[in-house]
């Protein structure tokens, strides 16, 4: 069994961000700007901040990459921060050459208070750098390549905005690749073009008051095979994977799968998804796929549907009150530049999570060291289903 394993490492205005991926076969093309793409697409979406105008993500790789093809090797990627050259006063990795102001005063619905009281440090400033959302850019890149392997056997991993605020996007029945083209041209990756202009609208209004918005974004992958995951043990679940991946993300406080709660309201009779059979593609298919291509933590070959649901960011300008570690009076929390609205940023890394995530399982299940090897596994398997 092939193992993918990550990791990621740095901090929001240090040097570089870092990341390792391990497990991907040798063989499979790979550029930079299949990274770099994704990258991009983080940094865009109405309602960004301004360090949005500072960077410029581009990776590069350091390791596991030769002649524009993987190794089969651990992939090594690093991020610049540019931003850090502003911050070499107070986030040099070296000896400071002044002791900047501790930051005291921690904020609401972020991890600086937990953190300093976890890790014990006085200095909220070595937990936040670490919390923040800009992380989730070495995600990305760890990402673009899952979603880079998991094409080259015909699987798509794409992700939309349906919902920022109180602002609902309309359900638009079309093709996964016409959906996908429409959420690449939306600023805010919203197919719903009248929903779109709502959502701005509510992200104006929410900065003018000082505040902010969260939202709901749905991940797809289309051209799944049945039975990634397993329904032996509790840890091997498809369904249990993918939400843990989605709840890692920074502000993401639920996920759903398929319809979700929905189905909670509904009687059985009108959630569950009937089987045929179709001869021609010698294919067992589902006429709806209100179980979002998930069913007893496997996939069952229909698309893989996921959505989660994002808090609005906890930094406020209309700060919310806190308590200063060092004195235990109460002040106004402290404020970090920060955006309005990430909907459409968390959409681009919930799409690398779930793309990880399948790529983990299916390694798994069909393993092998090249790019030649698992095209052969996968199409055996596919084989072996065309005549059960």
């Amino acid at each position: 069994m092939t193992r993918l394993r990550w990791m990621t490492a740095g901090e929001s205005h240090g040097p570089h961000l870092v990341a390792v991926l391990e497990g991907i076969p040798a063989g499979l093309p790979l550029l930079t700007s299949d990274v770099d793409e994704d990258l991009g697409r983080r940094q865009r979406g109405y309602g960004r901040g301004g360090r949005m105008k500072i960077e410029t993500d581009r990776v590069e790789f350091a390791g596991g990459v030769r002649d524009g093809a993987t190794l089969g090797s651990p992939i090594a990627m690093t991020i610049v921060n540019r931003d850090h050259q502003n911050w070499l006063d107070r986030m040099a990795p070296g000896p400071l050459p002044s002791r900047p102001d501790a930051l005291t005063r921690p904020r609401p619905g972020h991890a600086d208070l937990a953190g300093g009281l976890k890790y014990d440090r006085h200095d909220l400033r070595d937990i936040l750098e670490r919390a923040s959302a800009r992380e989730t850019a070495a995600r990305t890149a760890v990402g673009a390549v899952a979603k880079k392997l998991l094409g080259a056997v015909g699987i798509e991993v794409f992700a939309h905005v349906v919902a920022v605020g109180d602002v609902q996007a309309k359900p638009i029945h079309v093709s996964p690749s016409d959906l996908r083209a429409r959420a690449r041209a939306s600023d805010l990756a919203c197919v719903d073009p009248e929903a779109e202009v709502q959502m701005k609208d509510a992200i104006r209004e929410a900065a003018h008051a000082g505040d902010t918005l969260g939202g709901v974004f749905e991940v797809l992958a289309v051209g799944v095979p049945p039975g990634l995951g397993a329904h032996v043990q509790w840890d091997r679940k498809l369904d249990g994977r993918l939400a843990q991946a989605l709840m890692s993300i920074q502000a993401i406080k639920a996920v759903e799968i398929g319809d979700g709660f929905r189905a909670a309201a509904s009687r059985g009779s009108t959630v569950h998804d009937a089987i045929f059979y179709d001869a021609a593609t010698h294919r067992f298919k589902r006429s709806t796929n209100r179980a979002g291509g998930l069913e007893g933590g496997m996939t069952n070959g229909e698309v893989l549907v996921c959505r989660a649901a994002m808090k609005p960011i906890a930094t406020l300008k209309k700060a919310l009150q806190s308590v200063d570690i060092r004195t235990k009076e109460p002040f106004d929390a402290a404020h970090e530049r920060s955006d309005i609205c990430a909907v459409a940023a968390a959409s681009v890394v919930g799409e690398a999570m779930v793309a990880i995530t399948l790529c983990e399982a299916l390694l798994e299940k069909f393993g092998g060291d090249s790019l030649a090897e698992l095209r052969r596994n996968v199409a055996g398997y596919a084989a072996q289903n065309e005549a059960f």
